[in-house]
C-alpha cells in the first residue's frame, strides 16, 4: 500500500509549528550562554522546498531563506518577490556564476578562495554595486570541503581588504560531521577564536560581526559558542526527497 500523503493544510501548520519550535530551541541556546537572543538570526535552508512551503515559513516570521543552487534560486524569488525575505547564497559557487549573485542575493555564505571574492569585487564594481560576504573556512582539512585554511586565511586577509565592492562582514565553517552535536563544539570555539585574531589585526576596511555556524543537527552548540546566523533546513521542512533516479 502506498504511503498517504499529508494534506497541504497539515504541511503548512507543521512547518509553523517547526519554526516555533527552532526559534524557542535558539531562544534557550542563546541565554544559556549569557548571550541578547536578538543576537542570533535564524536562516531557513530552503534548498528542494516548494514555494507553497517556503510561503508558510514566511508566514511563520522566517525572515532569510538560504539557497543552494543559482538556478533554483532565481525560481523561486520570481514566484515569492525578491523582497518577501533576505536570500542568502549558502551553497559552493563557481566563478562563472558570479554575474547572477547581485539580482538575486544579498549575502552570500560560502566565498571560499581568494579568486572567488575578486571576481565578486569585480563584478560588483562594474554594476557600482557592493556585496556583503562571509569568508568560508575549513577547520577539518577534510578535502572533500572548500574553504581557506586559518592560515592562508590570515596570510590573505589584508588583499580582501582591497577588493572595494566586497564587505567582508564574517566567517561560516561546517564541521566534519560528528557522533553527537557535542563533536562539532571544538570546530565552533576555534571559528570564533580565529574571528577574534582577525578582528585584533585591526585592518581598515574589513569587520568581522557575523559567525555562520551550526545546523539543524548541532544549531544550538553553535549559538553557545557565538553563532550569529545558524543554517536550519531539516528542522523547519523535514527531510528533502530523495534525488530522482534516472
Amino acid at each position: 500500500m502506498s504511503e498517504v500523503e499529508t494534506p497541504p493544510e497539515e504541511k503548512i501548520r507543521s512547518i509553523a509549528e517547526n519554526v516555533a519550535r527552532v526559534k524557542a530551541r535558539m531562544e534557550q541556546a542563546a541565554r544559556r550562554a549569557g548571550r541578547d537572543p536578538s543576537e542570533v538570526r535564524l536562516v531557513a535552508a530552503s534548498k528542494m522546498v516548494d514555494s507553497a512551503r517556503i510561503r508558510a515559513a514566511l508566514g511563520s516570521g522566517v525572515d532569510i531563506l538560504g539557497e543552494n543552487y543559482l538556478q533554483e534560486a532565481r525560481q523561486k524569488i520570481g514566484q515569492l518577490g525578491r523582497h518577501a525575505a533576505a536570500w542568502h547564497c549558502i551553497g559552493a559557487l563557481q566563478r562563472n556564476k558570479v554575474r547572477y549573485l547581485f539580482d538575486l542575493f544579498s549575502m552570500v555564505h560560502a566565498v571560499d578562495r581568494l579568486a572567488l571574492a575578486d571576481e565578486i569585487s569585480r563584478r560588483g564594481e562594474r554594476l557600482g554595486r557592493t556585496m556583503s560576504v562571509l569568508l568560508e573556512v575549513n577547520l577539518g582539512g577534510e578535502a572533500t570541503k572548500s574553504g581557506f585554511t586559518p592560515e592562508v586565511l590570515m596570510a590573505q586577509v589584508e588583499q580582501l581588504a582591497t577588493m572595494s565592492h566586497l564587505q567582508v562582514c564574517g566567517l561560516m565553517t561546517i564541521p566534519p560531521p560528528g557522533p553527537t552535536p557535542e563533536a562539532a563544539r571544538p570546530f565552533f570555539q576555534e571559528l570564533r577564536a580565529l574571528r577574534d585574531r582577525l578582528t585584533q589585526r585591526g585592518i581598515a576596511g574589513l569587520t568581522w560581526p557575523e559567525l555562520s555556524m551550526g545546523m539543524t543537527a548541532d544549531f544550538e552548540v553553535a549559538i553557545e559558542e557565538g553563532a550569529t546566523l545558524v543554517r536550519v533546513g531539516t528542522a523547519i521542512f523535514g527531510p528533502r526527497p530523495a534525488p530522482q533516479q534516472a
